[in-house]
């Protein structure tokens, strides 16, 4: 892992290629609804229990990082936009939309409340966490 001396975001590789931006996670949530702080505070709660793992804000959104950036939360104005990565094609009713790239896929999912962070959320999201450390 790399910390950027700029900006003190977390990054896999040193001196990796970035946009520096001074960012606290707080500043994200500024006019958003009090549910969405809560969700994104259980979501964060449970999926830091998988270590390695940090996160640091960007410029629109939340990066989690174990071996790579497997995990991009994105607030916006109602819900939060919850993109992971895996290499397989995953098949259920959470996922929102998803994008084909050469090796993998993007799935994004919407939470609008603490309530939705429930087991079959953490399951999805335990697939992205679980392929960024190369483990089937």
């Amino acid at each position: 892992m790399w910390q950027c001396e700029l900006c003190d975001r977390i990054f896999a590789k040193d001196n990796q290629s970035h946009i520096c931006v001074k960012k606290d996670v707080g500043e994200l949530f500024e006019g958003r609804p009090d549910d969405l702080v809560l969700a994104w505070d259980t979501l964060t709660e449970r999926v830091m229990q998988w270590q390695p793992n940090v996160y640091s804000a960007s410029t629109k959104s939340i990066v989690y990082t174990s071996n790579k950036a497997w995990l991009i939360v994105r607030p916006m104005k109602s819900q939060l936009d919850v993109k992971f990565y895996h290499e397989d094609k995953i098949d259920s009713h959470r996922i929102k939309r998803h994008t084909q790239y050469r090796s993998k896929f993007a799935y994004h999912l919407r939470v609008q409340n603490e309530d939705q962070v429930d087991d079959e959320l953490l399951e999805l999201l335990r697939l992205g966490y679980n392929y960024s450390m190369g483990v089937g």
